[in-house]
């Protein structure tokens, strides 16, 4: 057992003695698919905190020779696959986190001193057979399999951390990118790559290559969906068994969505409020907020927009082709979104191409980073939203009406009204406080169409819930009767209790008082 030559299976040994583990070896059925085919090179990238390197631990413990890890695989998802004994313990493995070799390699070149440290544990293992040879470390590999036929899987952590801390050198990128070319394209040595990362592949001409390379990003995941995140079914089993509210913990983690699976949670997140039983930012927590904020302040034209539409409950188109894959070079806003999407700060669906702030927990991250920085005015909406929603729950719709009006200015300069969306939007912002007590849930199918935002009281809070209608130059009696009219409240099937049921119009034409607002309460 070697440093990085077939490490063996304590790290995994280690996550499965944890008090809590939950089994994605299912990923081991996809990676023995591609071995030695013309898939074998995949690159994973998913935020920070997402169980990268506990699924690489996973993969050492499986293939590295030299150990036997059957018993360790023992009862979980993998041992019924029939791969399962065909790759067992067959493979020389190379476990490579890049993130230590440009910690270590200090001022010298980081693929320099990674092929040193490579070339010293392989002299010791095939010693006899590199006699002589001093021609780097893929030279070295191919003698190794020329003389033994037996092939490598490299499994590489953090790859993408030199374009992320050393965004000012191209030169070192370039050359990073080349040396990982050779190592691993076309080269018979070569089972299987698996690498992981927050960014996917820089993209640079000839260089945006690494094209021997699959990857499956935060923009579409496709067969790795299941094990980005901790799937709905397995928090909901986490939930019982640690006695948490799954409705208040979906609220706070979940929200990132693919094609197959429509709730995807933030396992570190997850974790971390089972084992506390306090549902709080946990994953935002190992950040500044101010990585955000550097972002959020980048004065691409329609970027505040966005943003602040997010905010507010909705999502917005992104084109997320342009990205360059790195952290420095941004041409238009939708570079931006995309690299938050990367980073695990925006959800995205890659079916209908938008973005959108995925759960309470990555919203509160937003707020931190506006409150110090150029957003006051968004601030100031926001700040004002737990008294709009006690003036609705008291019915007092004046005061509602005034309020909205005044979130309005606020606001005007960042986003304007032109259609019940946008309105509707602004209602998210109004409406912010709500969050705490409430899962607010945008355009509910009614049957006969959607209801334009229902509040939906989280269990344990004693409130009604409220069904919002809006409408762009009619009248507030309209939204109020079509509420009705459609039986928009029938559709709370789970819901037992009062409603409040609030009627909103913004006429463009009246300068002075805008919107109007009425509000009724039924017992369901």
């Amino acid at each position: 057992m070697g440093i990085y030559l077939n490490p063996g299976n304590i790290g995994f040994w280690k996550s499965v003695r944890s008090e809590i583990y939950v089994d994605k070896t299912g990923l081991i059925a996809c990676t023995n698919k591609v071995i030695n085919t013309e898939e074998q090179c995949v690159c994973v990238s998913r935020p920070r905190r997402f169980g990268k390197s506990m699924a690489l631990k996973m993969l050492a413990a499986y293939y590295s020779r030299g150990c036997d890890s059957a018993d360790l695989f023992k009862g979980f998802k993998i041992e019924s696959n029939e791969t399962f004994q065909e790759h067992l313990n067959q493979y020389n493995v190379l476990f490579l986190n890049m993130q230590q070799f440009l910690i270590r390699a200090k001022n010298e070149d980081v693929t320099e001193y990674l092929e040193q440290e490579i070339l010293e544990e392989l002299q010791e293992e095939y010693g006899e057979l590199l006699k002589g040879q001093n021609k780097g470390l893929a030279a070295a590999l191919r003698k190794i399999y020329a003389k033994t036929e037996m092939q490598f899987i490299f499994l590489i952590d953090e790859w993408d951390c030199v374009m992320r801390e050393r965004q000012e050198s191209e030169t070192m990128q370039k050359q990073y990118l080349d040396f990982l070319r050779d190592l691993l394209k076309d080269q018979s040595y070569v089972a299987l790559a698996y690498m992981t990362g927050i960014l996917p592949v820089k993209k640079y001409g000839q260089h945006s290559a690494l094209n021997m390379l699959w990857e499956y990003s935060m923009t579409d995941q496709f067969i790795y969906e299941e094990y980005t995140g901790f799937t709905e079914d397995e928090v909901k089993g986490l939930c019982e068994k640690y006695d948490m509210d799954f409705v208040q913990v979906s609220n706070w983690y979940d929200g990132y969505r693919f094609r197959q699976f429509q709730h995807i949670y933030n396992p570190r997140s997850v974790v971390a409020a089972m084992k506390s039983h306090v549902l709080s930012n946990y994953w935002t927590s190992t950040e500044t907020y101010e990585a955000l904020k550097v972002y959020m302040e980048m004065d691409f034209d329609g970027l505040r927009s966005d943003i602040v539409q997010m905010l507010g409950g909705n999502r917005v188109k992104v084109n997320t082709l342009s990205f360059q894959n790195d952290m420095r070079n941004f041409e238009v806003k939708d570079d931006v979104l995309t690299l938050l999407i990367h980073l695990g700060y925006l959800g995205y669906d890659a079916e209908t191409k938008e973005a959108f702030i995925p759960n309470k927990e990555i919203i509160g991250e937003f707020e931190n980073a506006m409150s110090v920085s150029g957003w006051s005015k968004v601030m100031q909406v926001l700040k004002a939203s737990e008294k709009l929603l006690e003036d609705t729950l008291r019915g007092d719709a004046d005061s509602v009406a005034r309020a909205l009006d005044q979130a309005h200015t606020e606001v005007a300069s960042i986003l304007t009204y032109n259609d019940e969306n946008s309105l509707g939007c602004a209602i998210g912002l109004a409406y912010y406080s709500a969050r705490k007590d409430y899962r607010i849930i945008r355009e509910l199918p009614t049957g006969r169409r959607f209801a334009d935002v229902v509040f939906l009281p989280l269990p344990s809070v004693n409130k009604p819930a409220l069904v919002v209608e809006l409408k762009y130059n009619k009248t507030a009696d309209t939204a109020i009767q079509q509420i009705k009219s459609r039986q928009y409240t029938q559709t709370l099937e789970d819901y037992v209790g009062e409603i409040v049921i609030v009627g909103i119009n913004y006429d463009k034409d009246t300068i002075v008082k805008p919107h109007s607002c009425v509000i009724e309460r039924l017992t369901k």
